[in-house]
């Protein structure tokens, strides 16, 4: 292999050194979701134990309703994980779109969605708004 092989295309522009360095990001965010989406399974292992008849009651509350307890903690535990790795492909995907000046309006979506993740979602989301709204990026992105 020889030297400019190895390296990776430079960037012609300002703008595109920007939107690769956002896309940097998005696979950070994409990363970090995804090992928050894991805190559900603790519903899901206590929901499974009561199921199982694995916990015991408590003496003083009567009779103890783990079949619909587990179940509670079983369907929303399931329903947040899903919900979580769900939108971690989707700002993988947008950070790979992002790499490949492709699909301005899909990586536009992403970024108005991440606002919702504070702080990182918020900033890295406002300064994809930003950064795509420009008239250099929908004709970088067109081409």
């Amino acid at each position: 292999m020889t030297e400019t092989e190895s390296r990776p295309a430079e960037p012609k522009t300002e703008l595109e050194e920007q939107v690769r360095l956002i896309s940097l990001g998005y696979y950070v965010v994409a990363g970090l979701t995804g090992l928050f989406s894991l805190i559900p399974g603790i519903h899901i292992t206590i929901g499974m134990l009561a199921l199982l008849g694995k916990l015991e009651p408590d003496p003083s509350s009567g009779d103890f309703p783990s079949e619909l307890f587990g179940g509670i903690f079983v369907g929303v535990g399931s329903l947040l994980m899903l919900m979580g790795f769900t939108l971690t492909a989707l700002v993988a995907i947008a950070g790979r779109k992002l790499k490949q000046f492709k699909s301005r309006t899909y990586c536009l979506v992403i970024a108005a969605v991440l606002c919702a993740i504070f702080p990182l979602g918020t900033v890295l989301g406002v300064f994809t708004i930003l950064i795509l709204s420009k008239p250099e990026a929908k004709t970088l992105f067109s081409s």
